[in-house]
């Protein structure tokens, strides 16, 4: 029985995950944890499973880090810079491994995955994500992670860069620019996790969506990385080697 202890048991997605690892044969739940509890349980489990907040998730990273422990992350807000100091605290201290992952939803990784295969061939690419109104960052970490995979992708292929005669603009009419790419970002009651990846050519266009409706859509991605994180020295970025669509 692999053993797993969760933070932000009580949020949300906390919950599901509780939930899952619970309903999981080859799990053991053995500690659900939020702000201002005692870590101390935490000691005995195998892996952490971290969905908390942007402002929490750096101590988290280093408790575990330095107590040994291997760390799946659902939390957002991870920047380059901020996956370059989780490397740096795993170089400092070998021995933990962790996998963080801007969406856990399999649909959404195969939905990043075939939108950057398909950028370099269209010379226009915008990334639409659509949210509920409770959700703090815009643009979602899954929407800034496709749009700098999109822009590798065209950097790699040396497309020339997307047209766009724009030259009187209200602040924020065209989104954010994320390596080049427009992202944007609807906060709408009614809405769960929606995002969509437009590209077009001359007289076509190319749609590429993933709907989430639920958090439970989340949980075989989150389940499968708890699994795998033992086996995967050092940081891992994403769940696309998981599923054997490449490397992280």
């Amino acid at each position: 029985m692999l053993k797993v202890a969760v933070f932000g048991a009580r949020g949300r997605m906390g919950q599901e995950v509780v939930g899952a690892v619970e309903g999981a044969a080859d799990l053991e739940l053995v500690a659900a944890v939020d702000s201002g509890d005692d870590r101390g349980a935490v000691e005995q489990a195998d892996v952490v499973v971290d969905f908390t907040t942007p402002d929490a998730v750096m101590s988290n990273i280093s408790w575990c880090i330095d107590h040994g422990l291997d760390v799946v992350v659902g939390t957002t807000g991870f920047t380059p810079v901020r996956l370059d100091e989780v490397r740096e605290l795993l170089d400092a201290k070998p021995g933990s491994n962790v996998l963080i992952a801007p969406n856990f939803s399999i649909a959404a990784v195969l939905m990043m995955h075939f939108a950057t295969k398909a950028a370099p061939f269209f010379e226009s690419v915008e990334v639409i994500e659509l949210h509920h109104p409770r959700k703090v960052d815009a643009p979602s970490g899954t929407a800034a992670s496709t749009a700098r995979a999109i822009a590798a992708a065209r950097a790699d292929a040396g497309s020339p860069p997307m047209p766009d005669a724009t030259t009187l603009e209200e602040d924020g009419a065209r989104g954010a620019s994320i390596d080049g790419v427009h992202v944007h970002s609807v906060r709408l009651q009614g809405l769960f996790a929606h995002q969509e990846v437009v590209l077009g050519n001359p007289g076509e266009m190319l749609t590429i969506r993933d709907d989430s409706f639920q958090r439970s859509s989340y949980m075989p991605g989150v389940l499968a990385a708890v699994r795998a994180v033992g086996d995967r020295p050092g940081l891992t970025v994403g769940i696309n080697s998981l599923l054997g669509i490449g490397e992280d």
